[in-house]
């Protein structure tokens, strides 16, 4: 039932409730400032928790009912019908405002903590996760998508209560890894799904489990990786796209960093994302790349062009922040750093404004190699140039050394090896 539309705030008759809630205002402004935020965003948000603490008082309700539930009540309930004395009733930013606050709140003991799904699929969920970390050293990425498709699967076949595995026989795994399917495009993002309960499956056998049969109910979808010729600018088009920097505008000269950094570094998006002020020594012109695909450390040199438009990114153009990251976000939170996607984004446009149809910011990574093999590297060479921690994964580039694919091609049954090399060359 939907509590009576709250008055303007009335100070004699404050709940005790609300007044703990007023209380934490100050810490919620500070929150929301450090993070970069701009004032008007702050102010939003301010009266989005002065909504909710007004409408406390009409529940009668303390500040020991706050969580995501109480939350949810006053967004999905309350605000439809709101016909308050306040303009903090959009139900996005308010629930965001109110997200915050949470944070807040719990930051300082206020409220209690977010409680554990203490259901056996849920106590499952963390021992496998714990198991992931400290065992097989996954990424937090990694761990996070295996866990939501272990989940869907425990869900489905025993929601909250016990788990017994003798329910989940080879067909029930097939009909579950079908209905996935439906959710991956490619063959090689499908790959992961089954990765992922594999993974799972033979956990609990290390456990006493007998799901042997469960690991070999799935199969990796056809995807020979090396079928194709990996995909790379043109030198045509890497001069087009050279051409197309140093444009004026807007983070520009982000953009034109982060394309000097994939194009002549071969960094990934995410690397690119990660790059922290502390990683560039600029006495001794290298980079540092930290946190990378291999988990390990990588020291490489800093060419002078991406050199260059670091630096001028830096001095001109970025905006002042308490974090260390190279790049940073130009509009709010710019505390918040940026991800992958902004940077696959930024490649994106790079292209458009180069007149390139191309989409993917991969291809930069894939053009380096391209580039080293041309200018005569070895796959050795071009393996410790992309920090690959595997000879075989470079092997995909030999296919473009046209060169000396030439030197060990067979000749065709009746045409002599002298005819073949010389069409060939």
């Amino acid at each position: 039932m939907r509590t009576k539309p709250c008055s303007r705030p009335d100070p004699s008759c404050r709940s005790r409730g609300c007044a703990q809630l007023d209380r934490h205002l100050p810490e919620y402004r500070q929150y929301l400032s450090d993070r970069g935020n701009a004032a008007g965003y702050v102010r939003n948000c301010e009266a989005a928790v002065v909504h909710l603490s007004m409408w406390m008082r009409r529940a009668g309700k303390g500040l020991s009912d706050v969580d995501e539930g109480f939350v949810a009540e006053f967004v999905g309930d309350h605000l439809p019908g709101c016909h308050c004395a306040t303009s903090a009733r959009h139900p996005s930013t308010v629930r965001a405002a109110l997200g915050h606050l949470l944070v807040v709140l719990r930051a300082v003991n206020a409220i209690a903590p977010v409680p554990l799904d203490m259901t056996e699929v849920g106590q499952e969920l963390r021992r496998y996760d714990q198991y992931m970390e400290q065992v097989r050293g996954l990424a937090p990425e990694t761990r996070e998508g295996a866990l939501r498709l272990v989940e869907a699967l425990l869900r489905k076949h025993f929601g909250n209560d016990a788990i017994h595995f003798e329910v989940i026989t080879p067909e029930r795994v097939r009909r579950f890894f079908a209905a996935q399917a439906k959710n991956y495009k490619t063959p090689s993002s499908l790959g992961v799904v089954v990765s992922s309960l594999r993974g799972y499956f033979r956990w609990r056998a290390t456990l006493g489990d007998r799901t042997h049969a469960l690991v070999g109910a799935v199969a990796y979808p056809a995807n020979w990786q090396l079928a194709s010729l990996p995909k790379s600018l043109a030198p045509a088009e890497v001069e087009q796209l050279e051409a197309a920097l140093g444009q004026s505008g807007p983070s520009m000269l982000r953009a034109d960093a982060m394309v000097r950094c994939m194009l002549d570094l071969g960094l990934r998006s995410g690397e690119v994302a990660r790059l922290s002020l502390d990683d560039i020594d600029w006495d001794c012109g290298t980079i540092t790349l930290r946190q990378t695909k291999g988990r390990r450390e990588d020291v490489m040199p800093l060419p002078q062009a991406t050199g260059q438009a670091i630096a001028a990114y830096l001095r001109n153009e970025r905006p002042k922040t308490q974090h260390r990251m190279v790049f940073a976000r130009n509009m709010t939170p710019r505390e918040r750093p940026i991800g992958p996607d902004l940077v696959r984004k930024t490649i994106r446009q790079a292209y458009a404004r180069a007149g390139l149809p191309h989409t993917r910011s991969h291809l930069l990574r894939h053009t380096m190699a391209s580039r080293l093999l041309a200018g005569g590297s070895s796959l050795k060479e071009v393996a410790d140039v992309l920090r690959h921690r595997s000879l075989n994964t470079t092997l995909i580039y030999a296919k473009l050394d046209s060169g000396r694919l030439v030197e060990v091609a067979l000749p065709w049954p009746g045409v002599s090896a002298a005819a073949t090399t010389g069409r060939a060359s």
